[in-house]
């Protein structure tokens, strides 16, 4: 199961998915791994934003002190794709 805790400074998630297919091949940790990569990088390239992101296996912390615009845009696109896979895979909860 994956625990997120969104605040109004940081995103805080831990935990896998364990969620794999007949294949060996886990979609619901891949979606979220991607989507939160992408959101670093956006954040970073698109908005301009300045965070600090630490990414390990089953760990991942984005933390910033002001967003702009954009940069909430994008929280709240990320944060509709893992609602999203939470609803397909019931493998996230948010705290």
């Amino acid at each position: 199961m994956i625990q997120i805790t969104i605040t109004p400074n940081n995103i805080h998630m831990t935990g896998h998915a364990c969620r794999k297919g007949s294949d060996g091949i886990d979609r619901a940790c891949a979606a979220v791994s991607a989507l939160t990569c992408n959101l670093i990088n956006s954040l970073r390239d698109l908005a301009s934003d300045r965070i600090c992101a630490e990414t390990v296996s089953g760990m991942e912390v984005i933390e910033w002190s002001d967003l702009s615009d954009a940069g909430r845009l994008l929280v709240d696109s990320w944060f509709l794709g893992m609602a999203d896979i939470a609803d397909e895979y019931n493998c996230i909860t948010f705290t």
